[in-house]
Parts: C-alpha cells; structure tokens; sequence
C-alpha cells in the first residue's frame, strides 16, 4: 500500500503515514506543541530528505495545533492577545529562517544544519524539563513539601518599554519578551519545521510566568500562525513541500490532536513535563547518533540521483 511523494522522490506506506500524523497530533494536543520535533526526524528515519520532512510536516503542525485550539477555546485557555504579539515576532523569524535555511541549502549545509539543531537544541531543553520535573514527582512520592517559591519574574521585564496588559494571563509586562520569544521560535520553525512548542511552553511558564492554564493553548495558537507562515515561505522560496505527504499527515493529526486536548486535564503537570522531557531527549539523542555513528552503508543513492 506504497504510494509516490512527488517531491520527495520515494514511495512510503500511506497508512502508516496517517498513523503517524494521528500518534503526533494526540502528543501535540496533550503537551500544547506542534510536534514538529517529533514528526520531522521520524520522516527523515523513513527515508524522506530532511528538507522536505521539514517543509511538508509544518502543515500537519498548522492542523493539528488548530484542532488543539479549538478545544482549548472551549475551556477559555487561550490568551489570544499575547499569542497575537508573539505570532509578529514569529512571522518576521520566520521570514528570517526561510532565507536562512534556502542560504544553507545552497551551501549544501542545510541537512548538517537541522541535525544539528535538533541535537543541541532537544538535547539541552529536554535534559533540564526531565530534571526538574522528576525532582517534583520524586519529592511528592516521599512526601515532602516542595519549598515555596515566589513566581518573581526576571527584574528586566519591569524595564523594558510597550507596556501591554494581558488580562487572561494576569500579566503586565513589555511586548518586546514574547515578541523576541516568538520571532526566535519562528527562526527555528524554518530551520527545524517545528512548531516552537517545546521552546514557547517552558519559556511562557518559566520567563513571561504566565498562568499555566492558559499556556497550552496560547502556545498552539502561536504556533498556527508563524507554522502556516513557514509552510507558505518554503513552498514559495525552496520548493520544498510535497503536498501528498502533507495531506497525509494531515489526515490523522487533525483526528489525534482533539483526543490529546481532552486527555491533557487527566494527568498532573509534573508528569506531562517529565513525558514530554523524555520524549524531546530521546529524540536528540537519535538525531545526533545519524550525525556520530558510522552508518552499516556507506554508500547510497540518494533520491533523483540516476543509477
């Protein structure tokens, strides 16, 4: 049951593609990310070449995050003013990103550059999401009362100029943070095909110290936008979207990502981050053995290379 990516130059299995997109989107509805992180290296393990495992999940990310948000609307978890000023900064690094990443492609570079990235990147965030987390899960298993501690926010918040309210958020702090949060997560969408879930979320909760409730979907909703931004830039500027993987993908993470909204509420923060820090680990680490161990073939032929 294979079927032909035009723009990816091989043949994969459809319904294992849908399963894909249906197992991604359920975890980007449970954690509030787009699962790009996820989706993308998993493509590229298929067999998929990385730039367009890049370009092409960035639509599924654009779906299953939309599904995601409608049911966070629903629970009033969404703070669109602040999702609104991060999407700006996002869509300019975005921008940003597409000529980074077409630069980078030129040069040859652009594969070393994502598997890169994902090492450093997921390797870093994910090691310090399990850490901290499995330190709150471990101190209420024996009992202990975790210390207090008073969510200050960072002292150059309070001087930095455009002041904003954010009601839903119980925030009133400078635009400029989550416009700078979100302008380097959408560099990061062009370069990685990632939504910036994994960046946004903690950074939202742990810098901005937003409510929690509404992170998650503030966190989706950004990433529709600045994501479906990206997908049009890479398809216009690097020809890099194959729209039958695309449609595939789509498929089941619009279904997966409305069952992960509804079970996100089951579980305790703690054990949703120390998940979702695992998950991230793992995933950097197989991306930088692709990059360190010697591969069993070292020769291949690479998709459109005649034979």
């Amino acid at each position: 049951m294979d079927i032909y990516l035009p723009i990816a130059e091989v043949s994969v299995n459809w319904p294992l593609l849908v399963l894909l997109g249906a197992v991604v989107g359920f975890v980007s509805g449970l954690f509030g990310i787009g699962g790009g992180f996820l989706m993308a290296p998993i493509l590229i393990f298929m067999g998929i070449p990385p730039a367009v495992a890049v370009a092409s999940q960035a639509s599924h990310v654009v779906a299953s995050s939309t599904s995601g948000v409608i049911s966070y609307t629903s629970q009033k978890a969404v703070d669109y003013k602040i999702g609104l000023v991060m999407a700006g900064g996002g869509v300019l690094g975005a921008l940003l990103g597409v000529e980074l990443f077409r630069y980078l492609r030129l040069l040859g570079q652009a594969d070393l550059a994502v598997a890169l990235s994902y090492l450093l990147f997921l390797g870093a965030i994910g090691t310090l999401m399990l850490y901290e987390s499995l330190g709150q899960i471990l101190r209420r298993a024996r009992g202990e009362v975790a210390p207090h501690k008073e969510r200050r926010r960072p002292l150059w918040l309070y001087g930095l100029p455009l002041k904003m309210r954010f009601p839903r958020s119980g925030l009133y702090i400078s635009a400029v943070p989550p416009f700078g949060l979100g302008m380097f997560v959408g560099v990061m969408s062009a370069i990685m095909g990632v939504g910036g879930g994994f960046i946004l979320v903690p950074a939202m909760l742990y810098v901005l110290r937003m409510k929690a409730g509404v992170v998650v979907g503030t966190s989706l909703f950004q990433i529709i936008i600045v994501t479906a931004m990206t997908t049009i830039l890479q398809a216009g500027r690097n020809q890099t979207v194959d729209i039958v993987l695309s449609m595939l993908l789509l498929l089941g993470g619009v279904v997966g990502a409305q069952y992960g909204a509804r079970w996100s509420g089951r579980f305790r923060a703690e054990e949703l981050r120390a998940v979702l820090g695992l998950i991230v680990l793992m995933v950097g680490i197989q991306m930088g053995l692709e990059l360190f161990v010697r591969p069993s073939d070292l020769f291949a032929f690479a998709p459109g290379v005649a034979q």
